[in-house]
């Protein structure tokens, strides 16, 4: 089993191939935005990297960080726990004034991923 660090958290062993922004909120218990419901639309469920960046991305998420001119962070919606990662949560509902994170997530990744 993977396991996942959330800065500020601790360490948590999940299960493979869980998407990460599911394991960030389950696992970890961090209030994670995810407002489109982790469909890659609108950057709420950024993440910052410390270790174990996964060098691949769909390209759902490259378009969406461009089109918003977002650099230095990915997408927690966008990536699959399949080795051991450090991130940084970023974009919490704490202090967002959002009523809620936002639907929860499928288990898979949407929209399918196509990856580059």
């Amino acid at each position: 089993m993977p396991k996942l660090t959330v800065e500020g958290y601790g360490t948590f062993e999940v299960p493979a191939d869980k998407r990460l922004v599911l394991a960030i909120e389950q696992d970890a218990k961090v209030d994670i935005l995810h407002a489109c419901g982790g469909n890659a639309r609108c950057t709420t469920c950024r993440v910052e990297f410390i270790a174990g960046e996964p060098s691949r991305h769909t390209a759902a998420e490259q378009q969406v960080l461009a089109a918003k001119g977002v650099t230095g962070v990915r997408l927690s919606c966008q990536i699959v726990c399949d080795h051991d990662m450090t991130v940084r949560a970023i974009s919490r509902l704490e202090g967002s004034g959002r009523p809620d994170p936002g639907r929860t997530p499928e288990q898979t990744i949407t929209p399918p991923p196509v990856w580059v």
